[in-house]
């Protein structure tokens, strides 16, 4: 294990996020959990012996005050929404908004928060969950546009913090196992149906198992960016509509 020792992960009450709490455990780091559901974070506690932290990844200022005490060298920015998987058509003004604060704003002021720490360590590790949303066209106009700015947030981070020391590393899941398309706003039988892939999806455990890959790499490698995909999954191809379609 290399230097790195003490990690916040956002989103950590389900899925991806549990699962990499769960990880970083194991592999003898300190964490520190956050999310909004304080119940299902003290039942994670007791499994794992985390620290916790019940907040709202959009509540900057207990954020900072959380990353000021716990002075993190690892951050998983993980947290995320998929408002509007199903197209941005007749999607809630509010819930736009939502998307783009917990998937965007959010995780660059927490990255923002905490790159003075590691600038004075000398080391670090920002990693962004992002999407094949975010790389390839689908139909997702809100949440693709979302994951896109977070790829171009870590490529462009990742060149500000050339030589400091800090890696940023992308991890970009295809269809994963989880209650993300149940806690999706949007048109709910789109969004059921979209649940049903009919292949073997990946497993949060899988994503977990990335992003220890990349912070367990040697500190002069930077694992830039994983494109994780179910075997049975593959991104391409054209669907032509014709009107009247």
């Amino acid at each position: 294990m290399n230097e790195l020792k003490r990690a916040i992960v956002t989103g950590a009450t389900s899925g991806i996020g549990q699962s990499t709490v769960q990880a970083l455990i194991d592999s003898g780091r300190q964490v520190l959990a956050v999310g909004r559901r304080a119940d299902r974070l003290e039942a994670l506690a007791d499994k794992t012996g985390t620290s916790i932290l019940a907040a709202d990844v959009r509540d900057k200022e207990v954020l900072d005050g959380a990353i000021e005490d716990f002075s993190p060298d690892i951050l998983v920015n993980n947290a995320g929404v998929g408002h509007g998987i199903d197209g941005l058509e007749d999607m809630d003004p509010a819930h736009i908004q939502e998307a783009i604060d917990i998937n965007v704003t959010a995780p660059i002021q927490i990255t923002a928060a905490v790159l003075k720490g590691m600038r004075a360590r000398g080391n670090g590790h920002i990693v962004n969950i992002g999407s094949i949303a975010g790389l390839h066209t689908l139909v997702s106009a809100l949440y693709g546009s979302t994951k896109a700015a977070i790829h171009l947030f870590s490529q462009n981070l990742r060149f500000e913090l050339a030589g400091s020391g800090i890696r940023v590393t992308e991890i970009c899941p295809g269809r994963v196992a989880s209650g993300f398309y149940t806690a999706a706003k949007g048109d709910r039988e789109k969004l059921d149906k979209m649940k049903q892939s009919g292949i073997r999806e990946l497993q949060p455990e899988d994503i977990a198992a990335s992003i220890l890959f990349a912070i367990d790499a040697p500190s002069h490698v930077n694992v830039a960016m994983i494109e994780v995909l179910p075997t049975d999954q593959a991104i391409g191809g054209v669907k032509l509509h014709t009107i009247g379609e």
